[in-house]
């Protein structure tokens, strides 16, 4: 069990990069004779005779070792539909173990006479112990659909992750064959289709591919971009019209209206008034038809009106970061901000605000709290307070919302006592529909169960 990501080398790419971390259970589970011959006689007392009988002697051993596996893997993905891929990679990882346990069994004609089972292995170097750190290479083939994955695994270790006691020519390697099923969550990127001269177009749909060309034109090159292909054009070197083989009709004035049709054939105007100008009184270069402000030059994007002022600071939208929040020149536009410290101070004291259970009469230990949050607000007049009220989702909806209005109420009342003045200060109740948790037990019902105090500037 654990993660993936899917991360794309470039745009055109087919590889991608597949770092992970993966919960991994590791280890072994057999059964072996501790010599060659498991027959061994035995004396075994009955009733009134004695006799001799043989035996079946043999072990049982169980190493479960769990690791935190680190994969970097290289994969290839090539597209064989549309959303289904199938892709092939490999790459090094590294494993960090964590737990695991090792229990030996002795067994005589199936009766267990010795255990050794230890639950807490011994990691470091040295005989006996289990190395935290691992490493080795893994490969993986499968299929993508859409995103949901499925691949085959192997993995090897490069080095021994246990170095036993009593037997030092053994090799205590991981080798580990399996299959992966996963889902992607995110914007997936599929593979880019196959695009020999790399213009956008697929090779499948283009009409030129061996020559880079524009997609509107199925790939074949328009050297003068005026949407005729080269292949058709009588003027492949000067733009033109398509009503005209490609080559272009004169327009002394550039106003996009031909000569022969333009009635100011040396002052640029707009086609619908035959190509002469509309009057202009503002001199801000759109015509009087158009312009929302006539008599004050502007520009064209604001309809010939000058840049607004939407919050009315002083400071025009395009240059105000804050268009919709008065604020100051030094913030460009926007607001003074609040300390973070005293954004943290009044966090921290909300989250200490008690009430009586199902009533809006604060606690006595609210009080000083509060007192605390007042103090704050008197030293920095400029800051205004949202109070807001949220219960959990236990009892009636309208109590809870007419509970939650209660108790914000009763918050900014105190703190109005206090001196500080009601302007600056605005009540409001969520009941619970807006909870910190999913509120199935009975801590997250509590959690859900508070006030909140925002501060602004504004």
């Amino acid at each position: 069990m654990g993660f993936i990501a899917d991360l794309r080398f470039n745009e055109k790419s087919n590889f991608y990069f597949q770092p992970g971390v993966i919960f991994f259970t590791k280890g072994r589970n057999y059964k072996t004779s501790p010599t060659d011959s498991t027959v061994i006689l035995r004396t075994i007392a009955e009733p009134h005779t004695d006799s001799i009988v043989n035996t079946v002697y043999y072990k049982t051993r169980k190493q479960f070792l769990n690791y935190i596996d680190i994969p970097l893997n290289i994969v290839y993905k090539i597209k064989l539909a549309k959303k289904i891929n199938f892709i092939l990679g490999g790459g090094p990882y590294v494993s960090f173990f964590y737990n695991g346990f090792d229990k030996n069994e002795n067994i005589l004609v199936d009766v267990k006479y010795s255990t050794d089972e230890n639950n807490d292995l011994p990691v470091g170097k040295g005989s006996g112990k289990y190395s935290i750190l691992d490493y080795g290479v893994n490969g993986l083939a499968g299929f993508e659909f859409g995103r949901l994955f499925l691949t085959a695994n192997y993995s090897r270790g490069l080095k021994d992750f246990y170095k036993p006691a009593d037997y030092t020519a053994a090799n205590y390697k991981h080798e580990v064959m399996g299959a992966t099923l996963g889902i992607f969550f995110g914007k997936q990127v599929q593979p880019a289709p196959k695009d020999k001269d790399g213009d956008g177009t697929p090779d499948k749909t283009d009409k030129c591919p061996d020559i880079a060309g524009p997609v509107k034109l199925l790939g074949c090159p328009d050297s003068d971009n005026d949407g005729i292909t080269d292949s058709d054009d009588k003027c492949p070197g000067e733009a033109g019209a398509a009503d005209n083989q490609g080559c272009p009709y004169t327009d002394k004035d550039g106003d996009g209206v031909l000569d022969k049709n333009d009635k100011c054939p040396d002052i640029a105007g707009p086609a619908d008034n035959a190509g002469c100008p509309y009057p202009d009184n503002d001199k801000d270069g759109i015509a009087d038809k158009d312009d929302k402000c006539p008599e004050t030059a502007g520009l064209g994007r604001y309809q010939g009106c000058p840049v607004p002022d939407t919050d009315g600071d002083g400071i025009n939208d395009e240059e105000d970061k804050c268009p919709d929040t008065k604020g100051v020149i030094a913030k460009n536009g926007c607001p003074e901000e609040i300390e973070k410290e005293i954004v943290q101070k009044v966090e921290y004291a909300a989250q200490r605000i008690q009430f009586k259970v199902n009533s809006a009469e604060l606690l006595t230990e609210s009080f000083k709290v509060l007192d605390d949050v007042a103090a704050i607000l008197k030293s920095n007049p400029e800051i205004k307070v949202s109070i807001e009220g949220h219960t959990s989702t236990e009892g009636a909806y309208a109590t809870n919302i007419k509970l939650s209005e209660s108790r914000a109420n009763k918050v900014k009342n105190y703190l109005e006592s206090k001196g500080i003045d009601v302007i600056r200060l605005s009540a409001i109740g969520f009941g619970p529909d807006k909870p910190l948790n999913d509120g199935k037990t009975s801590i997250e019902k509590a959690k859900n169960r508070r006030v909140e105090l925002k501060l602004s500037n504004q």
